[in-house]
Order: C-alpha cells, then structure tokens, then sequence
C-alpha cells in the first residue's frame, strides 16, 4: 500500500481543530483506502443496510464507544440523515474522534439538513498531486500523469482505459448527481460536462455553454454548480483590486483530473502542444491544497495580459505564478502589468524540471522557478 502520510498529517491537523472531519472527492479518488490506514479506528461502511440499521440511534451507537476511539462513517451521505448523527458525534461527544467520507461538498447536498457549520473540519482529497508521483509511479512521469490522471487506478493502470472512464461517468451520475443533487436530464448533464472538460482551462461563457448543451441559462448555471460542489469541476475567480481595465466577473473552469480531460478529447499520447495546459491542472491542484481555494485565483485584463495563478498572502500581498514547461519561455509583458497595479508579493515560475529552486529575472522582476510544491 502507498503511504500518503501528508494527507493523515492534514486530518490529523484537523481534528486538532474539531473532533468531526469531512473528507470530501470524487468517487475512486481514494477516500475510503486513505481513511483506512488510520490506526485504530473502527470502519463502517455507510452503503451497508446493516450499518445504517447500526446507526439509527446515533446516541446508543455513540454511547458504547470508549473515550479516544476514533470512528469512520465513509459515504455517510448514504445514510437517511447523515448531518443529525455527524451534530450529536461532534455536540454530545467530544472525546470521539470522527472521519466522515463523501463525493461533495456537505453544505449544498440535499440530504445534508444541517450544514455543521463551526462543528466540522473538511479536508478535500484531490486526484495524485505531481509531488506524489514519485511515489505512486517510481518516478516522476510527467506525460504518464498527465494522460492517465490522478485517480489511483488509471494512474497505475499499464494502458490507458478509455472504458474506466465511461464507466465512471455513468456512476458519477448516478450515485452523484441523480442522487444528491437530482438531476434527471442524464443526456443533457453529461453533454454539458464533456463540453466543460474538452474547454478546461478556460473562460466560462454560461450563455454558450447553455446553447451547445441545449438547456437554458438557468439550468446550465445551476448544473454547474452541481458540478463544483461535487468537486468534478473549479471555478477559479479572477483576482481583481478595482482597476478599470481588469476581468472582473468571468471565472476560468477547469476539469478535476487531467485524465478525463485527454480521454475527452481522444489523445492517445501527449504532444508538445499539450503539456502546458495540463501543466496548469496540475499546478492548480497543487496549490488550491496549499493555501485553500479562497485564496487563489487567476488575473487577466481587457487587453489579454494574463496572469496564471495569483496567491493572496495578505492585504497589500499578492504573489503571482506562471506555469512553464521551459522556464525560459516566460514573458515580461503580464507581470509588467500586473506588477504596475499591485507591486508587492513574490513572482514564481512552476516548472516540472525545477528539481531546485533557483531565481532569474525577466525584465526589472525576480522570479523563482521551482516546482509548484515550493510556491511560497
């Protein structure tokens, strides 16, 4: 089994905050193997008739467990009503620890009454972050990753499956979308989805979108934002202080795994071409875990200077990334830009080469080319 301490550090980290933990990802992203190598704890596998009749008197269930045990509730969302067994676990027994499992975020599912707002931690498990692959392949294998994605098994699989993919669609859909979010229009949820996935990266044009997928703007919106809060898709708002210039409302939409991106668009192998883009996937992920979504965005102006990735580390500092495949290749033009409007913060190339950070300059800018772990 593949040791993934870094994620038991951040659940640990966790309930050093709170006794109750959501730890929320796509399905087969590896949430169950990873909450079972927590030592000691006691299993319960919420898709089991036998554990929901277990758990229909939370209190009794709670009541014989000893003080310190720590529980694991996965796909607790299949329960009948998983937030008023998670709101007696964290009010009424502070000395249990709790790990609770789903595909989405907690606050907008249907079946979630309460939010747990101020009662709970949540931990997002992404797809194999680029700094793992080591790890999980022997070696870094950037086209390997990029192609195949950051699911566990296509990631190890020796051949890319076009079929893994299919059939995770038609689960995702229904154990996901139908079933939590109950949206009964299959073919015109996943013509939108294929869309969002062939244009990762991208801006997002709802009014387009809705014509391509035939269903209204409303629904293309609201479709959407199913997909977020499942986390198959990111929105990632573009960063803005006031200027007149800058794109203030139009966020860029990216796909959660740079496999069903390839698999969508029918490449069999990665061309020079294709590696930055799915770079940049990679670069997201990286630094959405590292210093959470609310913190990063993108920068653009009305003139098309575009800024990868922009950190907010504080009121007067922002921090810009780039992603480059070849470091050398950056331009000064955006920073330039973007450093006249806000002059404080650090530059940063992420480089998949940059095994050691080291600085160069671009114009009058000092920029660190590192890996994306190293950003900050």
């Amino acid at each position: 089994m593949i040791g993934r301490t870094p994620w038991l550090d951040r659940i640990a980290a966790a309930w050093s905050r709170r006794t109750v933990v959501w730890l929320s990802g796509v399905r087969r992203v590896g949430k169950t193997t990873l909450a079972r190598m927590l030592p000691g704890a006691t299993y319960l596998n919420c898709d089991l008739p036998s554990v929901e009749r277990t758990l229909a008197d939370p209190e009794l269930f709670l009541d014989g467990q000893a003080p310190g045990s720590t529980l694991i509730f996965d796909e607790v969302h299949r329960l009948s009503d998983p937030s008023r067994l998670l709101k007696i676990a964290a009010d009424a027994y502070p000395r249990l620890r709790v790990l609770a499992t789903g595909s989405s975020t907690l606050a907008a599912t249907r079946k979630f009454r309460d939010a747990l707002t101020g009662r709970k931690q949540s931990v997002h498990l992404c797809p194999v972050l680029w700094e793992e692959c080591a790890d999980w392949l022997g070696a870094p294998d950037l086209d390997r990753r990029l192609l195949h994605g950051g699911l566990p098994e296509p990631l190890l699989a020796p051949q890319n499956d076009p079929v893994f993919f299919t059939e995770w669609l038609d689960g995702f859909y229904a154990r996901d979308i139908l079933e939590l979010f109950a949206v009964r229009n299959r073919l015109g949820f996943l013509t939108l989805f294929r869309l969002l996935m062939r244009q990762s990266g991208g801006q997002l044009d709802y009014g387009r979108l809705a014509k391509r997928s035939e269903v209204s703007r409303p629904t293309a919106m609201s479709w959407v934002e199913a997909l977020a809060t499942a986390h198959a898709v990111h929105l990632l708002r573009p960063f803005h202080g006031g200027g007149a210039r800058e794109i203030v409302s139009r966020p860029k939409c990216y796909a959660f795994d740079t496999g069903f991106v390839t698999c969508e668009k029918g490449w069999d192998s990665i061309r020079d071409d294709d590696r930055g883009l799915l770079w940049e996937h990679l670069v997201l992920d990286t630094l959405r875990v590292r210093f959470g979504d609310a913190q990063v965005f993108y920068w653009r102006d009305k003139s098309h200077r575009e800024v990868d990735f922009v950190i907010r580390r504080g009121r007067d500092r922002v921090d810009l990334v780039e992603c480059k495949m070849n470091p050398d290749n950056v331009e000064a033009v955006a920073i330039d830009a973007f450093r006249e409007l806000y002059p404080a913060g650090h530059n940063y190339v992420a480089s998949p080469g940059a095994t050691r950070p080291y600085r160069t300059r671009r114009g009058g800018h000092v920029l660190t080319v590192c890996a994306p772990a190293a950003v900050g």
